[in-house]
């Protein structure tokens, strides 16, 4: 008895300095947390307020709270007719982009993660290497190659490239979490009757809904902030999305920096909405791949 009553103290006594240390991790991982935020959320608070303020206001004052609300320069960009046909064009190519690297990329992750054939850890690793590849790198070659085809001027010569290079990084986020659904599970599965497409496509991809929401979320975001292969692929203002819209008005309205920033506040409105509706299954599919 004697012996239990001192090793119970010294048992506690050594838990404090552990319980300490993983408090420290947590307020440092936090105030790091803090840190980034505060870079990111700033900007875009000082961009979005200065978007209501005055251009004498905006380059004389540094306070980011307006004096006066200017609502005008808000209002007149959303009954600008070039601002919803850019916005129509950013939705189109963003929706086109992400259909396609969902849909080919859950089928090849599937592959790689479900199936055994010969050379699959090779094909995997030749993905892998595509993000070792740019877009800036191959813009040459590729806009040749678009032209030859004739999908210069068209959705499809932008959203097929873009779909192209998200798809390696989509992979190796999907293969995890397809790796991880139990095999046990596809077993049932087939006793019921369900062959390997419907296995992929009842049981899977219902399963991996979070994974989908996250690698959705990363190619609309790669797509909506594309600048340079709309650039040389859209050959007319009517054809411009958002991104180039805000060149194309930064350039026209040099002086005036409220509309500007309002401009610009408003063009990443819909990417930030997409991102909050899907933002409650991307931890838990970022989680999943890790653990894969």
């Amino acid at each position: 008895m004697a012996t239990t009553t001192a090793s119970a103290p010294t048992a506690a006594t050594a838990a404090v300095p552990r319980r300490r240390s993983a408090i420290g991790r947590y307020s440092l991982s936090w105030a790091i947390g803090v840190v980034v935020a505060a870079f990111v959320l700033v900007p875009l608070t000082y961009a979005f307020l200065g978007g209501f303020k005055t251009n004498g206001e905006l380059v004389g004052s540094a306070n980011p709270i307006p004096t006066t609300w200017i609502f005008s320069n808000y209002l007149e960009l959303l009954g600008a007719p070039f601002f919803w046909r850019e916005l129509l064009n950013s939705v189109i190519v963003a929706a086109v982009t992400v259909a396609l690297v969902v849909g080919f990329s859950s089928l090849a992750a599937f592959a790689f993660a479900r199936m055994v054939f010969p050379g699959r850890e090779l094909f995997y690793t030749l993905f892998t290497v595509g993000l070792l590849f740019p877009l800036a790198v191959a813009i040459l070659p590729l806009f040749i190659l678009l032209r030859s085809l004739g999908l210069t001027g068209n959705p499809l010569g932008v959203a097929l490239p873009q779909a192209a290079f998200a798809i390696p990084l989509t992979i190796i986020i999907l293969r995890p979490f397809f790796r991880s659904i139990p095999v046990e599970l596809e077993d049932a599965a087939r006793v019921d009757g369900c062959g390997t497409f419907g296995f992929f496509w009842r049981i899977l991809l219902p399963l991996s809904r979070p994974a989908l929401a996250t690698v959705s979320v990363l190619a609309l975001v790669t797509s909506w902030n594309s600048f340079l292969l709309p650039l040389i692929v859209f050959q007319g203002a009517d054809q411009w999305t958002l991104p180039l819209g805000v060149m194309n008005f930064s350039g026209d309205h040099t002086s005036d920096w409220a509309r500007i920033l309002a401009f610009t506040s408003l063009s990443l409105i819909p990417a930030v909405l997409f991102y909050v509706i899907a933002e409650r299954h991307i931890v838990s599919g970022v989680s999943g791949a890790v653990k894969g």
